[in-house]
């Protein structure tokens, strides 16, 4: 196993951050880490990357124990934390070479062109960090991640603040590296994950919600189905669940918008009939994987 976590806690004071997380990832899988702000994904990549220290369970990262062996862990991993740090008073290849002395790199020069090139910072290697956009510190950033050569990436929100072309780029090379790497990544894009995961990992309130392979969560969103119902007058105290087939329903903007397991077109025209309401319109929404990232992290909803 590239990564290999058990019971992994992390508490500050009274507030639990991660709540006994235990999951692992084989070498060559593209891991998506989603979750809610504040659910716990940045302190669970920091653990990872000893950045943080656990109040209690274990990991390791390429066979290395993060507590024992944390050395051997960060020559292991490449790491993009969610704030990216940069000098942003050096220059990009500057940089670069700061980065590849420290990491001991054996032909710096050649490593640092061939990353400038997979990163696409070409135009900008000669400029001053501090007078690069958003979007080309966040690939100075991924090139230093992967400046040694890593067998794990851990990247959080790598494609923040980037354009529509630099997120193709950027998607592309995730892609290429999952090849041969682990990637575990973290993004609040959700097409992101549909575009690059073959795993989908989800957290709330620190605890795993869903650990599913992107063909299962898609086919989870298959077997759903959302209505959206505007009745002809506000209706009071509507309790739709005691519609059989019926999971959950939120009101929105004067509409009804029902979750439901089955298609209760004619169970909600029945009920509407039964209930002397009457329906003004009534149409089907295209569910996502948005919609499923949504369901369990509002509900808190275990699989």
């Amino acid at each position: 196993m590239s990564v290999e976590i058990n019971g992994l806690t992390k508490r500050y004071g009274e507030q639990v951050a991660v709540n006994d997380l235990s999951f692992t990832v084989d070498k060559g899988h593209v891991v998506g880490f989603l979750g809610p702000n504040g659910a716990g994904k940045s302190t669970t990549m920091k653990m990872l990357t000893c950045y943080a220290e656990p109040t209690s369970g274990t990991a390791k990262v390429n066979g290395y124990d993060i507590i024992k062996s944390p050395l051997d862990v960060r020559r292991s991993v490449g790491y993009l934390p969610e704030h990216n740090p940069l000098y942003k008073d050096m220059y990009v290849k500057e940089y670069l070479s700061f980065v590849a002395g420290i990491h001991k790199v054996a032909k710096p020069k050649t490593r640092i062109n061939d990353l400038i090139e997979m990163t696409g910072l070409g135009i900008e290697q000669h400029k001053l960090i501090g007078a690069l956009s958003k979007g080309y510190r966040q690939r100075v950033g991924l090139a230093q991640a992967m400046m040694h050569d890593p067998q794990v990436l851990i990247l959080d929100e790598p494609t923040s603040g980037l354009d529509p072309n630099q997120l193709r780029d950027i998607r592309s090379l995730i892609l290429e590296l999952g090849k041969e790497k682990t990637v575990i990544f973290s993004t609040h894009i959700m097409q992101e994950v549909s575009a690059l995961c073959d795993r989908v990992l989800i957290i709330n309130r620190g605890n795993i919600v869903a650990d599913d392979p992107i063909e299962l969560l898609h086919a989870r969103v298959d077997s759903q189905i959302q209505l959206a119902v505007t009745f002809e007058s506000s209706i009071q105290d509507v309790n739709l669940t005691k519609i059989e087939g019926v999971k959950s329903f939120t009101k929105k903007d004067g509409a009804y918008v029902i979750l439901a397991n089955k298609d209760i077109r004619k169970d909600i025209f029945n009920w509407a009939v039964a209930n002397n309401a009457v329906i003004l319109e009534m149409n089907s929404v295209k569910l996502s994987v948005e919609n499923i990232f949504t369901e369990l992290t509002q509900q808190g909803a275990n699989v």
